[in-house]
C-alpha cells in the first residue's frame, strides 16, 4: 500500500464529522457527586503532605478528611431527597454506575461508618507521650525498617504519618463506587482504587510493627489472587455477553438478545463461559465479604493490622461488597438463580457454622472479633439468597447495623492497654467490669447486639434477614442461622462474664482516657445499636424504599 493510500486512510476515518467522530462522553456531575468530593478531598490530601508544615499537617487533614465525608453524606441525602432513589433512579456516567436506591443507601451507610472511623483514626491521647510528642496508633514513619536508628529518630523528633487520612480518603471512594458500579470493568478498578490504600494502612501500625506487616503482606498476596479471579472471571463473562455492561450481561442470559456480535458468534451464549465466569466473580467478591473458604486472611489481618484501621474495614469493606454482591446477583445473574442459589446456600451454611465454631476457641479479642464478623456474613448471606425484595431491605438494614456495633466494638478495644500497647489477649479482660464498669458495660453492649439479643441492632437486623430467608423458602437455612447464633452467644456471654464476674489481675491492664474523637465514636455506636434495636421501623422502612435497583 503506498504512502499517500495509508495517509488518505487515516484522514478519512478521523474526518470532522464522519460517523467514527469523537463525541464528548456526557458526565452526570450532580449525581456523582458524593464519590467526586471523596476523590477530590484525596488529592488534595496528598498535595497537603507535600506542600503544608509538617506540625500542622495531622489538624489539616483532620479537618478536611472529616468535612469530605460529612459534605459528600450531604450530597447522598440531597441525591435521595430528590427521588435519585426511587422515581429518577438511573444509570450515570455512559453506563458505568447506577445511581438508585440500594447504591445510595450503601453509599451513605459506608460514608457515616467512614465518619466515625476518621474519628478513631485521629485519637491521640491514649499511648503515653513519646519525648513529649502526642502519638496516635500509627507508625511515626512507615518507610522506616522495625527497631532502625531512622524509626529511634523519627520517633524521637515526633513525626506523625498523616498520610494515613488520604489513603482512607482513597479507599472511601472506591468503596462508594463498588456497590454502584453498573459495568465489570468499573467494578474491578473500584475494587482496586479501595482495596490497595487498604493494603498499605494495614501495615503502618505503631506497636507490634512486624506483626502488622506480616498482616499486610498476607491481605495484599491474597487480595491480588482474589483479584486474578475477578478480572479473569471479567474475561469470560465479556467472551460470554459480547458485554461487560450489567443490562446486556443480563438480556443474554435471560435470552432476550437478538443482535449477535459476527466476532463473538463463536462464544456468545456459550454457557461453560457464563457459569465459570460467573462463578469467578462471585469468589472475587466473596473473598472481600470473607465469607468461608475465602475467609483465610480475616483472623490474622484484623489481629495484624492498627485497630483502627481493622474496624474501618471490618465495617466499611462488608457494606461495599455485600451491595457489590447483592447488585450482581440480583441484576445480572437473576436468570441464573437455580445454579447460584444452591451454592450460595452452601457458603452460607459452612460461613454461619465455621465462624461460630471457630470463634469458641478464640483467646484474642481481635481475631475473636474477626471470627464473629465471618459468622455474620453468613447470617448477610441468608438474606442475599431469600431473592425477594425483602431480601435487599434486610440486608441493607443489617449492614447498617453491623457497621456501626463494629466500629464501636473495636473503639473500645484501642482504650484497654498495657506496657506493651493494647491489651487483646482474653486474660487481660478479667474484671475489667470492676476496674472500668462504664467501658466493660458499653462493650458489652456491642457484644450483646453481635449474639442478637432483643432490644438491640443486631437483633432486629438478624430478625429482618432470617424472615427474608424463611419467606423465600430457605426455612433450612434459617434454623442453621439460629443454631449458629446460639453457638455464637456463648462465646460472647463468656466475654461478658470474664469482665464483670473475674476477680481483677493486680498486673491487669489500665482502661486509658480518650478523647472526644473516640468518645464520640463509640457513643455513636451505642446510640444507633440501641435505637435500631428499640425503634428499628423507620430504618427498616427505609430500607425497604431503598430496595429497588435500577437496570
Amino acid at each position: 500500500m503506498s504512502a499517500s493510500a495509508v495517509h488518505s486512510l487515516w484522514t478519512t476515518v478521523a474526518a470532522p464529522g464522519a460517523d467514527g467522530g469523537f463525541t464528548a462522553p456526557h458526565i452526570e456531575y450532580a449525581q456523582l457527586s458524593p464519590t467526586l468530593i471523596v476523590v477530590g478531598a484525596a488529592v488534595v490530601g496528598v498535595l497537603v503532605e507535600a506542600v503544608v508544615p509538617r506540625k500542622a499537617r495531622y489538624y489539616t487533614q483532620l479537618f478536611l478528611s472529616v468535612v469530605a465525608v460529612a459534605a459528600a453524606f450531604a450530597a447522598v441525602v440531597a441525591l435521595a431527597a430528590g427521588g435519585y432513589g426511587t422515581t429518577k433512579a438511573q444509570i450515570a456516567a455512559e453506563g458505568a454506575i447506577a445511581v438508585d436506591g440500594p447504591a445510595l443507601f450503601l453509599q451513605g451507610t459506608i460514608l457515616l461508618a467512614s465518619l466515625v472511623a476518621v474519628f478513631t483514626f485521629a485519637e491521640r491521647r491514649l499511648d503515653p507521650d513519646a519525648h513529649g510528642n502526642r502519638v496516635d496508633s500509627f507508625a511515626a514513619q512507615a518507610a522506616s525498617v522495625p527497631g532502625s536508628e531512622s524509626e529511634k529518630a523519627a520517633v524521637k523528633a515526633g513525626f506523625t504519618t498523616t498520610e494515613v487520612f488520604p489513603l482512607l480518603l482513597f479507599a472511601i471512594a472506591g468503596m462508594l463506587v463498588f456497590p454502584a458500579a453498573n459495568d465489570l470493568l468499573t467494578l474491578f478498578v473500584a475494587l482496586e482504587v479501595f482495596s490497595l490504600p487498604l493494603y498499605l494502612l494495614c501495615a503502618v501500625a505503631r506497636r507490634k510493627r512486624l506483626m502488622s506487616q506480616e498482616a499486610a503482606v498476607k491481605y495484599f498476596l491474597l487480595g491480588a489472587f482474589s483479584s486474578a479471579f475477578l478480572l479473569f472471571g471479567i474475561a469470560l463473562m465479556y467472551g460470554y455477553a459480547g458485554s461487560v455492561s450489567y443490562a446486556r450481561i443480563a438480556s443474554v442470559v435471560d435470552g432476550t438478545v437478538k443482535q449477535i456480535d459476527p466476532a463473538l458468534a463463536d462464544t456468545m451464549g456459550n454457557d461453560a463461559l457464563l457459569l465459570i465466569g460467573a462463578a469467578m466473580i462471585l469468589m472475587g467478591l466473596l473473598f472481600k465479604v470473607g465469607a468461608v473458604p475465602f475467609h483465610m486472611w480475616t483472623p490474622d489481618v484484623y489481629q495484624g493490622a492498627p485497630t483502627p484501621v481493622t474496624g474501618f474495614m471490618a465495617a466499611a469493606t462488608k457494606v461495599a461488597a455485600f451491595g457489590a454482591l447483592l447488585r450482581l446477583l440480583y441484576v445480572v445473574l437473576p436468570g441464573l438463580r437455580w445454579d447460584w442459589r444452591p451454592v450460595m446456600w452452601a457458603i452460607a451454611i459452612v460461613t454461619m457454622l465455621g465462624g461460630a465454631i471457630v470463634a469458641v476457641t478464640q483467646t484474642d479479642m481481635k481475631r475473636l472479633l474477626a471470627y464473629s464478623s465471618i459468622a455474620h456474613a453468613g447470617f448477610i448471606l441468608a438474606g442475599v439468597i431469600a431473592t425477594r425484595p425483602e431480601g435487599i431491605s434486610s440486608v441493607l438494614f443489617y449492614l447498617l447495623a453491623y457497621s456501626f456495633v463494629t466500629i464501636g466494638a473495636f473503639a473500645v478495644v484501642t482504650l484497654v492497654r498495657d506496657a506493651g500497647g493494647e491489651a487483646t489477649h482474653l486474660s487481660k479482660w478479667a474484671g475489667l467490669g470492676r476496674r472500668s464498669p462504664l467501658v466493660a458495660a458499653v462493650f458489652a453492649v456491642f457484644l450483646l447486639a453481635f449474639a442478637g439479643i432483643p432490644l438491640t441492632s443486631g437483633f432486629a437486623g438478624k430478625f429482618a434477614v432470617f424472615k427474608a430467608a424463611a419467606e423465600g423458602g430457605a426455612g433450612a437455612l434459617v434454623v442453621v442461622g439460629v443454631i449458629s447464633s446460639a453457638i455464637a452467644a456463648f462465646f460472647y456471654i463468656r466475654v461478658i462474664v470474664l469482665m464483670f464476674f473475674s476477680e481483677p489481675k493486680a498486673d491487669g491492664p489500665t482502661v486509658a482516657v480518650p478523647s472526644p474523637l473516640t468518645t464520640a465514636a463509640i457513643g455513636v455506636g451505642v446510640v444507633v445499636t440501641l435505637v435500631l434495636g428499640v425503634a428499628p421501623q423507620y430504618f427498616l422502612d427505609l430500607a425497604g424504599q431503598a430496595g429497588v435497583f435500577v437496570r
